[in-house]
This record gives structure tokens, C-alpha cells and sequence, in this order.
């Protein structure tokens, strides 16, 4: 009896040895798991400063090497003149023209000279302007109105900047550009575009669309027949 005592008694001890041991496994694995989320909370805190050192200066470095152009317009507003308009705009030409604006191509070329080709795209705006038409330019004679318009005129000849650029430009080994050359190009583009509007014929048609719109008009206020005498040069 006594030795059956001493078995049960000894299989206790054993199982709550074993027991210590799990629970003192589990503690130490809980412990070990705390020390290493401490460490990395830790460690990411302590890097956090360098990460953002790092983004901040990686930011300024592409601030540096990629601008972006910073506008700040004047709160100053000046109007200088307000006029009263009475255009009839009739027509509208797209021109694309290809400007090349150079400046030193002679002997030092290769080491002053500056060349660009700028793509331009432009628009160019014709009309009549009936400010211009005065009283004694219409006429009703046996019930016909005799209409002297004004000669078809130019409004707008101007760049579309969305869709001009520069192509391509070529620069000497020891010169930076001439800061003006765009500048020059540009108002180059301008005025061979109006040049080119006016070969196409585009005051011819400006006139005759704007004969087409008024006989239209003038019909709807009651004059059955219409006719548009030319300006006396």
C-alpha cells in the first residue's frame, strides 16, 4: 500500500514538473516574443527620423533636378482701354507652320551659334467689322437694298500655345542659347501665319460668308432682294 502510495505520489510530482515546464516554456516564448516586438517598435522608431530625412531630401533632389515652374501673378490689374465692338467674324483658319530661327551660324557656329525648330500652331480669325458701316452705305432703291460692306479684315492671328513647341534646338559648345531666339521664333510664327491665311484666300472667303449671312438677315426684315455693291477704292 505504501509502496503504491509512494508511485502515485512520485507520477504527481512528474506531472506537475512537466507541467512547470510547459507553463515555463510558454512564458519564455511569450517573453521572447515581447522582447522582439520591443526591439522592432524600437528600431522603427529610432529610423523613423532618418526614413524622413531621407524622403525629404529625395524629394528636394527631384525638386532640383525636375522643376516645376512656380507662377505668381500680380494682384495689380490694369485696364488701359475698353472699346465697343461690332465684328462679324465669318471665318477661322487652324495653321500649322514650321518656323526655324537661328542666330551665329557663320564660322563659330559649332562653338556660338544657336539654332531651334519650332512647330507653331496658330489660329487666324477674318470678318467684317460693321462699325465700319456707315448709313450712307445702304441704299433702297425700287424696292432693292444695295449694301456696300466694308473690305474683310484680319481679327485674330495668333499661337496656339497648347499645341506650339520648340522640336528641336541646337546649341554651340561654349554658349548657353540666346534667351530671345524662342522669342523671336514665336513672333516669326505669328506673322507667317497670317501670311499664309492671306494667300489661302481667306479674306476673299471672310467676305462672301459675311454677304451670305447679312442677305439672310436683311430678307428675314423684309427686303425681298438684296445686293452688296463693292467699296470704291
Amino acid at each position: 500500500m505504501a509502496s503504491e502510495l509512494f508511485h502515485i505520489f512520485s507520477y504527481n510530482q512528474s506531472m506537475d514538473k512537466i507541467a512547470v515546464r510547459i507553463l515555463l516554456l510558454i512564458l519564455a516564448v511569450i517573453l521572447v516574443w515581447a522582447l522582439v516586438y520591443s526591439f522592432n517598435n524600437n528600431l522603427r522608431n529610432a529610423l523613423q527620423p532618418i526614413q524622413q530625412t531621407n524622403s525629404d531630401l529625395s524629394t528636394q533632389v527631384a525638386g532640383f533636378l525636375h522643376p516645376t515652374p512656380t507662377v505668381l501673378p500680380d494682384p495689380v490689374t490694369i485696364i488701359h482701354e475698353v472699346r465697343s465692338l461690332a465684328r462679324l467674324e465669318t471665318i477661322q483658319y487652324s495653321v500649322e507652320k514650321i518656323i526655324t530661327a537661328e542666330i551665329k551660324q557663320g564660322l563659330f557656329g559649332a562653338l556660338f551659334g544657336d539654332r531651334l525648330l519650332f512647330v507653331a500652331h496658330g489660329v487666324v480669325i477674318a470678318g467684317v467689322d460693321l462699325k465700319k458701316l456707315n448709313p450712307e452705305d445702304l441704299t433702297i432703291k425700287d424696292n432693292v437694298l444695295y449694301v456696300r460692306l466694308p473690305p474683310a479684315e484680319i481679327f485674330i492671328a495668333s499661337l496656339d500655345n497648347e499645341k506650339s513647341y520648340v522640336y528641336d534646338r541646337d546649341t554651340g559648345l561654349l554658349t548657353h542659347g540666346d534667351v530671345n531666339l524662342e522669342t523671336t521664333a514665336r513672333q516669326a510664327a505669328e506673322e507667317e501665319i497670317r501670311k499664309a491665311a492671306i494667300e489661302d484666300g481667306i479674306l476673299e472667303l471672310a467676305g462672301q460668308n459675311a454677304e451670305s449671312y447679312l442677305s439672310r438677315l436683311f430678307r428675314a426684315l423684309g427686303f425681298p432682294e438684296v445686293i452688296f455693291v463693292q467699296p470704291t477704292p
